[in-house]
């Protein structure tokens, strides 16, 4: 039990804070992303769910707010085939909120990070879901639009 308490608040210091309600989890391994920052990527491969532990042949899943492991399929040469950490910040798959309103986005979108919780670019283009923004703080400051 102490080591749960401590890891939450070791997460909790680097900036990230714990999920806060159970969101439908609209993007397997495999799923196709848009990268929204300015680092140069414009598609991402979702390859695992950070922290995700599944059952025996079900595929990983992840949803608004997760760090994921993704790989750079299109973008610029010094970017592609290379794998980043990213956190999901739109979905297309609708989730409902606490308060009984569906969100759903046009498309499923990503911000790569670095293995720190920063960000790697400088801005992030479209919305943001206000889960991603509340779990990740440094994300929210760069974004334009909270929806």
């Amino acid at each position: 039990m102490c080591a749960a308490k401590a890891k939450q608040r070791a997460l909790t210091s680097k900036g990230v804070v714990a999920h806060g309600q159970r969101i439908t989890r609209g993007l397997v391994s495999g799923s196709e992303l848009r990268c929204t920052d300015n680092t140069g990527a414009r598609v991402l491969r979702l390859i695992q769910a950070m922290g995700y532990k599944g059952r025996l042949r079900r595929y990983p899943s992840a949803t608004v707010g997760d760090k994921i492991t993704v790989s750079v399929r299109q973008g610029s040469p010094d970017m592609r085939k290379k794998i980043f950490q990213a956190v999901i910040v739109r979905q297309r798959r609708s989730y409902r909120r606490v308060d009984g309103v569906w969100v759903q986005f046009e498309d499923n979108a990503a911000v790569i990070i670095t293995p720190e919780g920063e960000m790697k670019g400088s801005e992030i283009r479209g919305p943001v879901a206000r889960e991603a923004a509340e779990r990740w703080p440094r994300i929210a400051s760069a974004s334009s639009m909270i929806v």
